[in-house]
């Protein structure tokens, strides 16, 4: 995976967006993840007769093929829906930059590769604002470099964010949490070896009962 996530920015300047209005319920009906980019956010983008509302940000032409989003605090709150995480990369977003996160958001979008990005509330007002300006093809463009952990504009504007190393390594490396685990697996195997040597008559002794209750029967 490209550690660098270069693409427009899209304003959702609101508090509290949950995973409820992030991918509505009548979205959960199905059996894969396909299909899930068309609940996105589905009652800020559609009337109730499914007609598209021109002011929403995502209908917008300033903000077609977006694959950031610059949101407010608490993104992701309310259920651990992980639709609305699918439902978010499918529609081409691969970041999203707030204040703060919903815990269980949180760990669902690390776990599918959807970066998160926390800054200081004043940052994210002060780029709310940036990306906001529709006069400026510029001004909408962002670069979010994983190793480094900074977020560039083409004006030279910055900020600096910070992820745990094992996450930053997770996303430069394309890994999820399967992933990150089978890459611990030499060390795991090393582990479990000198386990059992230490402790021999630990090892299967479920196996070992069951062998001797079976033997009983007999």
């Amino acid at each position: 995976m490209n550690p660098l996530i270069e693409g427009i920015a899209a304003p959702l300047p609101f508090s509290n967006l949950d995973t409820d209005q992030i991918m509505p319920k009548q979205f959960l009906r199905i059996i894969d993840k396909a299909g899930l980019d068309k609940g996105l956010l589905y009652d800020l983008r559609f009337d109730e007769h499914g007609v598209a509302r021109p002011g929403f940000v995502l209908n917008q032409d300033a903000y077609a093929g977006a694959s950031l989003l610059v949101a407010g605090p608490n993104f992701g709150c309310g259920s651990s829906r992980e639709h609305a995480v699918w439902g978010l990369q499918q529609f081409g977003i691969r970041a999203v930059i707030a204040p703060s996160f919903g815990e269980i958001f949180y760990f669902n979008a690390l776990n599918n590769g959807l970066l998160l990005v926390s800054l200081p509330p004043g940052e994210v007002d002060a780029l709310l604002a940036r990306v906001s300006n529709t006069d400026t093809a510029d001004a909408k463009r962002l670069v979010v470099d994983v190793m480094a952990g900074q977020i560039r504009a083409a004006d030279g504007w910055t900020a600096d964010f910070t992820l745990p190393e094992r996450h930053r390594r997770m996303f430069a490396q394309g890994q999820d949490m399967v992933g990150a685990s089978l890459a611990q697996l030499p060390e795991v195997e090393r582990f479990e070896a000198a386990h059992w040597a230490r402790h021999p008559w630990m090892k299967d002794v479920a196996r070992t009962v069951r062998d001797r209750l079976d033997a009983g029967r007999e």
